[in-house]
C-alpha cells in the first residue's frame, strides 16, 4: 500500500479517495458477531454471511456491523467539504492543520459551477486572500490567528476511520441527491470502494449512486500558487 501524501503543487486534478485499511474478511466478522447474538453458529455455511447481513440490515440490527472498520485518506477537497464530513461524530479524524501549516500559498478548490469569465474573477479573489494572509503574517500574527482570513475553498487533506454501521449512516445522508455536490462525490467514491470489499453490507445503498454520472467523473479545479 502506498502512503504517499498528495502533491500540493498539482493543478486541475480530481479529488482522491484512497482506502488505507479495512477489516480483513469483514463480512465473515460481521456474520460471526451476528450469530453470537442469536447463538446460531451452527447455521454458518458457504454464502450464509450475505444472507444474514441482509437480514440484519432489514431488521435494523446494526451492532454486528460495528465490528468492521475502514480508514480512508481524502485529498484534493475543500474545507467546505471537510467541515460537513467531521460533523459525523462516530468517526476518527486527522486533518491537515491550518494552525501549524503555513497557508501563504494555499491551494484552493474552484466549484464546477464557476465557469467562463467567472473563473478569472474567482482566481483573483483567492489571490487577494493569499495577499491578506501574507500581510497579517508579516504583521506578526501567528498562523493560528492569520488563518481567520482563509476561505472555505482552501484545499485540505483528511484521514477518517469509522465502522461500517457509521459509514452506512454517512452514505445515507451524504450520497442522497440533495447532498452538497463535493461531499456527495467523496462519499460516493468511498461507497463504491467499500461495496467492492463488502458487497453484502453496502449493496442496498448503491442505487443512490449507480445512475449518478457525477461522482469520480468531474474534475474539480484546484489551484496552487507558484513560488
Amino acid at each position: 500500500m502506498n502512503f504517499t501524501a498528495a502533491n500540493r503543487t498539482q493543478t486541475n486534478y480530481a479529488m482522491k479517495v484512497e482506502l488505507l485499511a479495512i477489516t480483513p474478511r469483514a463480512e465473515e466478522v460481521i456474520e460471526f458477531a451476528g450469530r453470537v447474538c442469536y447463538q446460531s453458529a451452527d447455521k454458518r455455511t458457504a454464502g450464509s454471511a450475505a444472507k444474514l447481513i441482509a437480514r440484519l440490515i432489514a431488521m435494523g440490527h446494526g451492532s454486528p456491523l460495528e465490528h468492521a472498520y475502514a480508514t480512508f485518506y481524502i485529498s484534493g477537497c475543500s474545507r467546505a467539504m471537510t467541515h460537513q464530513l467531521v460533523r459525523h461524530r462516530l468517526m476518527s479524524v486527522s486533518q491537515q492543520s491550518q494552525r501549524y501549516v503555513d497557508e501563504k500559498s494555499f491551494a484552493y478548490v474552484m466549484p464546477p459551477s464557476v465557469s467562463g469569465e467567472q473563473k478569472k474573477e474567482f482566481e483573483n479573489d483567492m489571490e487577494s486572500i493569499r495577499a491578506m494572509y501574507a500581510r497579517w503574517r508579516e504583521h506578526g500574527l501567528k498562523k493560528e490567528d492569520a488563518r481567520f482570513v482563509l476561505p472555505n475553498a482552501c484545499a485540505s487533506e483528511i484521514v477518517i476511520s469509522a465502522n461500517f454501521r457509521e459509514f452506512r449512516h454517512i452514505f445515507a445522508v451524504r450520497c442522497a441527491p440533495q447532498a452538497q455536490w463535493e461531499i456527495r462525490q467523496a462519499c460516493s467514491l468511498m461507497l463504491r470502494e467499500l461495496h467492492r470489499h463488502a458487497p453484502s453490507v453496502f449493496q442496498d445503498q448503491m442505487a443512490m449512486i449507480d445512475n449518478d454520472k457525477t461522482p469520480g467523473k468531474k474534475k474539480i479545479m484546484i489551484t496552487q500558487k507558484s513560488e
